[in-house]
């Protein structure tokens, strides 16, 4: 039976994360009752990454065996006429029988979001974290230039679950401003449980002045989570897109796209 590949973007606000659980509405439940109902057949589905509750997604990959009834262009507009309208399908295609979407991807870039107005943007509220203090972006970029590269990542891995190594590349983490909306870009060669939350969460407590700059360094040096900061919110994580050895491409989103 051919396998194909999915690229699948959510709103995770109203979901209890990406992978199935006993009494919980899911990302991936909903996905293969889908694919189920479209195919007449019980199909399951392999993501690249399992994001957690509240968690969102714009280019999350799947992958999943199916019988050739429909042509590969036109599963996404297939599947969209069964899904519900906060979980789209982007695009398919046809892949060898042993892709996996976890193992072989090469680099996933995240982004995270905050409102840094005042008051809070109520069309931000389900996408980002409102923090109305000022923050010094400028500290925030030193603090993040001392985890780039390769390096063990255990302080900022939240507990539940458990690895062979803690070892990942940051290749970069880009801090943007745009108006009042600060936005967090990550590129990694992977990322831990709550990682990237963990780092924001740091980094931000660095802007308001709770921390210096420096210390980032010291707490990746100590693999001990509880020297690092709060994770941030769920609402303002975003995974922006996997990519693939054949793919090789950059990730470049003009601010507006960010806008839901």
């Amino acid at each position: 039976m051919p396998k194909y590949k999915a690229i699948i973007s959510y709103d995770g606000t109203d979901y209890h994360g990406f992978q199935v659980q006993l009494n919980a509405l899911t990302i991936q439940e909903v996905i293969e009752k889908s694919l189920t109902k479209l195919y007449g057949r019980k199909t399951r589905v392999e993501p690249a990454g399992r994001t957690d509750a509240g968690v969102h997604a714009r280019g999350q990959v799947i992958g999943f065996f199916a019988p050739p009834v429909i042509p590969e262009k036109k599963i996404p507009l297939a599947l969209n006429g069964v899904l519900p309208g906060d979980i789209v399908t982007l695009d398919a295609a046809r892949v060898g029988e042993h892709f996996s979407p976890r193992r072989e991807a090469e680099k996933k870039f995240y982004s995270y979001s905050i409102d840094n107005s005042f008051f809070p943007d109520v069309f931000w509220r389900r996408y980002s974290w409102h923090i109305p203090q000022s923050l010094d972006l400028q500290r925030m970029k030193e603090g993040a230039g001392h985890l780039l590269g390769k390096h063990d990542f255990k302080a900022f891995q939240s507990t539940g679950t458990f690895l062979k190594s803690t070892v990942r590349t940051l290749f970069s983490l880009e801090i943007e401003q745009h108006g009042s909306l600060v936005r967090l870009t990550y590129e990694g060669s992977g990322f831990l449980y709550k990682m990237v939350r963990n780092i924001t969460g740091t980094l931000v407590e660095v802007g308001l002045g709770k921390r210096e700059p420096q210390e980032l360094q010291k707490i990746l040096q100590s693999k001990d989570r509880q020297q690092a900061g709060e994770a941030a919110p769920a609402a303002g994580l975003c995974l922006e897109k996997v990519v693939y050895p054949a793919e090789r491409e950059e990730l470049k989103l003009d601010w507006w796209e960010l806008m839901y």
